[in-house]
């Protein structure tokens, strides 16, 4: 009977929520993504506007942060807050519902971040 469980693919339990397909953990406290390291950047910080696959809305990516996931979590929100608009944090990239480009990359700046525009 165990067997036949492992190998039928679960996705998503009642109990837990969402599971990882590789290491059939809940995806809270999967490990195998939480072994993989993010790449390092070379400590800029890039900030570009986005609308590849979104219906034509644009949203604000930030991109090359070297901070762990509840430091990136708390600077998302606060992005997210000083711009008045909604977002994510997603595999190290920050994203912010609109085109704040000018107005993200002031905020960076001003914690003592190296931003870079990136993009058109």
């Amino acid at each position: 009977m165990k067997s036949k469980l492992l190998s039928s693919g679960l996705v998503y339990s009642t109990d837990s929520g969402r599971m990882c397909p590789d290491c059939r953990q809940p995806v809270a406290a999967c490990q195998c993504k939480a072994a993989a390291p993010r790449p390092v950047g070379d400590g800029l910080v890039r900030v570009s506007r986005e609308t590849k696959g979104r219906a034509g809305k644009g949203v604000t990516l930030v991109k090359g942060l070297a901070l762990d996931d509840a430091a990136l979590n708390a600077l998302g929100k606060q992005l997210k807050t000083a711009c008045g608009s909604g977002g994510t944090v997603k595999d190290g990239v920050i994203e912010v519902q609109g085109d704040h480009c000018a107005r993200v990359m002031a905020l960076l700046q001003a914690q003592g971040h190296k931003a870079k525009r990136a993009g058109g």
